[in-house]
């Protein structure tokens, strides 16, 4: 009969210490890779959340005004949202064409009042920029998730690699001893499986984390997309002319 020590951890103690060099080396890398997860879930659930609320604050501030370039113009700044990290990029790229540079200054709106239209090829440059802006963002939101993706597909991979390698040190256990019973035998095995209970403990968070993670963050490039389009929609209005050129005639 097992200790009540034993009963209450349900054996994981046991099971670590009958556990071979090999299969405790296997645990060490599985920890080290747990802290790793668990670190850049907690990192990018902050980002996430952090980038909704800045979001949410740029949003209502945009639409408070029919003029796209007014926030730029002020100088504001929505640090952490990732739509604003696309609007300052179309601005930039607009007051550019507009006006011949994108730095702001006390003359500013008078010099925008006065500036003539921009041609739809220069148009395209914007949408480009903010384009250029959508894919840096979601790259930078991106970042560090192919941790989580390796911790969810190669723990389990490695947790059976240790199970496997510490059956195979019980058998020969049981070879040496000359006795195949199982108390020869259970003590190998109970240490073996230490390393696959292990590898499921670091995949499975992993794997809740990658997919609720995964689903945020395209959710936020959608929003990205969808907020460029309109952008692009109030630039056209606006600064874009239209008006079909027709080309002077040579004498």
């Amino acid at each position: 009969m097992l200790p009540l020590n034993l009963l209450a951890t349900g054996g994981l103690l046991y099971a670590f210490e009958q556990s071979t060099i090999a299969g405790k080396a296997v645990l060490a890398v599985l920890l080290i890779g747990s802290i790793f997860s668990w670190s850049v879930m907690i990192t990018k659930l902050r980002v996430v959340q952090f980038a909704r609320k800045q979001t949410a604050r740029f949003r209502g501030a945009f639409r408070k005004d029919r003029q796209p370039l007014r926030l730029f113009e002020g100088n504001a700044r929505f640090t952490g949202s990732p739509l604003f990290n696309v609007y300052r990029a179309g601005c930039q790229e607009m007051t550019f064409h507009l006006l011949g540079s994108s730095e702001v200054d006390e003359t500013f709106r008078a010099r925008l009042e006065i500036a003539d239209k921009i041609t739809p090829a220069q148009m395209g440059a914007v949408n480009a920029a903010m384009d250029r802006a959508v894919g840096e963002t979601a790259l930078e939101l991106e970042s560090q998730m192919i941790l989580l993706a390796t911790a969810v597909s190669g723990a389990p991979f490695l947790g059976l690699l240790g199970t496997v390698w510490g059956v195979m040190d019980a058998f020969t256990d049981v070879a040496v001893a000359g006795s195949a019973n199982l108390t020869t035998l259970a003590p190998g095995v109970s240490g073996a499986l230490i390393t696959t209970v292990m590898s499921l403990c670091v995949a499975i968070p992993a794997m809740f984390g990658y997919n609720f993670l995964v689903t945020s963050i395209r959710g936020i490039i959608v929003e990205m997309d969808n907020f460029a389009a309109e952008l692009a929609s109030d630039f056209e209005h606006k600064y874009v002319d239209h008006t079909p050129r027709v080309p002077e005639l040579r004498r």
